[in-house]
Formats: structure tokens, C-alpha cells, sequence
């Protein structure tokens, strides 16, 4: 995930130090995180992923009310009602799976009583740092400078908006959700920051205009898109191609602004299709990406392993050869390339399949790979 930093000059009473987290559209390896241990009461009832039906069984007693939430729903139980007493609200997708929680504390939550979670944030960087006006703050100053800080684990990210000094935090908000829906999710969303300034039934709060990020692209698409990703890298159990195409086919019908986006969702939907057997739609649908956005190693790779299931071996390995002309520590089109090779020219695909060792050597996930590729080495040597 690539991490820019814009600085926004206000008024002389206001700065805004503003880290903007870039949009990356192929997996990133998250770097080492601090604990995102907490000893609040923070989803502790619930479980990202759970189903409604079970959801709502278990909180009947708090009397949830529910609003839309694109093709989801938003589940709200009050301040008065929840464990945390705070304001809670959970979303849940389309297909009825909690993708992600809010928490917010409009008063703000004194942190001195929660020692755990008071470490966890020492350890961490604030993500983005800006002064926002919280008018029920139980505090002499309600501008105060605010941090978001951000942790999680390999497949959910927890972010949480603190105001006041390190060592006497208050949290304002704190969001739970699985990583393909964080874009969603931060605490400096304007429609989350609103929940802040103006709660229901207070004084509002300043608002500035220029605090609180909106995405261009329309709320929907970026929905659906993520709503693909959960469901084609099985964030919430197994695999399910059939929704994972069905939510890329809607981000795309709903409209993506931006081509990188709009590329990235023909791309995903072709890996969908293909998965499915359907490798005529998806090679349509790579190619389609490839005429939005060109020379994209991933999707060139991608392609040519269409066209190999197609019988159309000449195409493949142009494809596999520019990938890696592209990006020449690609090792997966490297070993792809070998393999496209090895009929037409064994000494190209032993070059190859050498590469591919020398790039994967270490790496655990490859060891199934790097063991076949040895076998074919001896092979091709004979």
C-alpha cells in the first residue's frame, strides 16, 4: 500500500496534517503491525463474518434498529443499550455477512482505564493526524488535535480516532472491517466525522468543509467491488466465484470514474470467469482491462493462462513474455513462461525455470512449485 503525505493550510488557528493512503489494486503485503489487542468492549459479542440472522439473534434484547447502507444494511443499537456505551453500528453485505462494526463516542471515552489498548496505540504512527471539533467533548477544548492509528491482522484492519495528549487519550470512534472494505471504513469520512460533530439530539459541532474524505467514485462500486473481493479471496470462508463475479459485473455497471479502478474490476471479474471454466468471458474481460489500462504484468500473466486453457499456446507465451519483460522479477510469470516454453524451446524453459528458483528461494508458499520446477530441470538436462 503506498502512503503519500499533502499538507492543506487552513487558518492561522488550523492545520491539517493529512497522510492520504493511495489506492492499490493488487494485494500488498502488510508491514509488521503492533498488537491490535484492546481491553474495551469492542465487538466482543460479535464476530466479523457472522451471518444476520445469527447477529441479530444474539442482540435481540438491545433492539436494533437498521438503515440502508448501499446494498447492505447498517444494524444501529443505541448508547443506552450497547456493552460499550457507545454508539454502535454494524454493517452487513448483500448476501447478509458482517463486513465491518463503528463505534462512536461523541462525548469521547476516557482511555486512563484501559491499559491494553493504551499500548497499543504508544506503539503505533498516527495514519493522519487533523483537528476536528467535537461539540459534546467532556473536555475544556473541543478543537483538539486528532490521530487516526491504525492495526490489525493478516485479514481485518482496526482503526481508531483519538483526540487529547498520548498519555491521556480519548477515543472518539474505533471501525472494525475486513480489509477489502477499509477504503470504507476510516473514521475520516465525512459521513463518520458528521456522527462526531453533530450527534443526534446535540449541538453541532464546526464542520470544515474541506475535513472528511469522499471517495469520487460512486459509494456503490467501491461496495461491490470489495463485496468481490471477500467473496474471491475467501475473507469469509471459502471461495464463491458466482458472487465474486456478480459483485465485480455490478461495481462495473455502477460506474467507476477512475480506470484504474475500472480496469482492476474487468481484471478481477475475467479471474472470476475463469475460475468458473467460463475462459471465453474471461479473456474478453482481461482484454477489456488491458484496453483501459496496458502493459499491466498481472493481467498480461493472467491473460495467457486463459489463453493455455483456450489451446492457444502462441498467444500465451507472448503474453507470459512481456510480463516478465515488464517486470523481470515477476517469478509466477517466470515459471508460466517456462512451462509455455518447454515444447518450442527446452533451453528457453530451463533458463526460465532457473530464474523462477533463483526468485523464489526462501519463500515458503513456493516450495510446492520450486520442488516441480526441480523436476522438470532434471528432465530438460537429459
Amino acid at each position: 500500500m503506498d502512503i503519500s503525505g499533502r499538507f492543506i493550510g487552513m487558518a492561522s488557528v488550523l492545520l491539517v496534517v493529512l497522510v492520504m493512503v493511495g489506492c492499490s489494486q493488487t494485494a500488498s503485503v502488510r508491514p509488521p503491525l503492533p498488537p491490535s489487542a484492546t481491553d474495551l468492549v469492542l465487538l466482543k459479542s460479535t464476530a466479523l463474518c457472522e451471518r444476520k440472522p445469527e447477529f441479530l439473534k444474539k442482540h435481540a434484547s438491545m433492539a436494533p434498529k437498521s438503515n440502508a447502507w448501499g446494498s447492505g444494511q447498517e444494524i444501529m443499537i443505541p448508547q443506552a443499550r450497547s456493552a460499550s456505551k457507545g454508539e454502535e453500528s454494524y454493517f452487513v453485505d448483500e448476501n447478509g455477512l458482517l463486513v465491518g462494526a463503528l463505534f462512536t463516542f461523541p462525548k469521547g471515552l476516557n482511555l486512563d482505564p484501559y491499559p491494553v489498548l493504551r499500548d497499543t496505540l504508544l506503539r503505533l504512527k498516527p495514519s493522519l493526524e487533523f483537528y476536528l471539533n467535537v461539540s459534546q467533548l467532556e473536555m475544556k477544548a473541543n478543537m483538539e488535535a486528532s490521530s487516526i492509528f491504525e492495526t490489525g491482522d493478516e485479514k481485518s484492519t482496526t482503526q481508531y480516532l483519538v483526540t487529547g495528549l498520548r498519555d491521556h487519550p480519548i477515543l472518539l470512534q474505533a471501525s472494525f472491517t475486513i480489509d477489502p472494505y477499509v477504503r470504507l471504513f476510516s473514521p475520516y469520512r465525512r459521513e463518520f466525522l458528521d456522527r462526531l460533530r453533530n450527534p443526534k439530539g446535540g449541538r453541532g459541532g464546526l464542520t470544515i468543509e474541506s475535513q472528511g474524505s469522499e471517495d469520487k467514485e460512486l459509494f456503490l462500486s467501491l461496495q461491490q467491488f470489495a463485496r468481490g473481493q471477500t467473496a474471491q479471496l475467501a475473507y469469509c470462508g471459502d471461495k464463491n466465484y458466482d458472487i465474486a463475479g456478480d459483485a465485480y459485473h455490478k461495481a462495473i455497471a455502477g460506474g467507476f470514474t477512475n480506470k484504474v479502478w475500472l480496469a482492476e474490476a474487468h481484471h478481477k471479474l475475467g479471474l472470476a470467469s475463469a475460475a468458473k471454466g467460463q475462459f471465453d468471458k474471461a479473456k474478453t474481460e482481461m482484454l477489456q482491462s488491458l484496453a483501459i489500462r496496458p502493459n499491466i504484468p498481472e493481467v498480461l500473466n493472467n491473460l495467457g493462462t486463459v489463453h493455455v486453457k483456450l489451446g492457444e499456446s502462441a498467444a500465451a507465451l507472448g503474453l507470459f513474455e512481456r510480463a516478465v519483460t515488464l517486470r523481470p522479477n515477476y517469478a509466477v510469470a517466470r515459471y508460466n513462461l517456462a512451462e509455455a516454453s518447454e515444447r518450442t524451446n527446452p533451453k528457453r524453459a530451463l533458463a526460465e525455470y532457473e530464474t523462477f528458483l533463483a526468485l523464489v528461494e526462501g519463500i515458503p508458499e513456493e516450495e510446492v512449485r520450486a520442488a516441480h520446477v526441480h523436476e522438470r530441470i532434471k528432465a530438460l538436462k537429459r
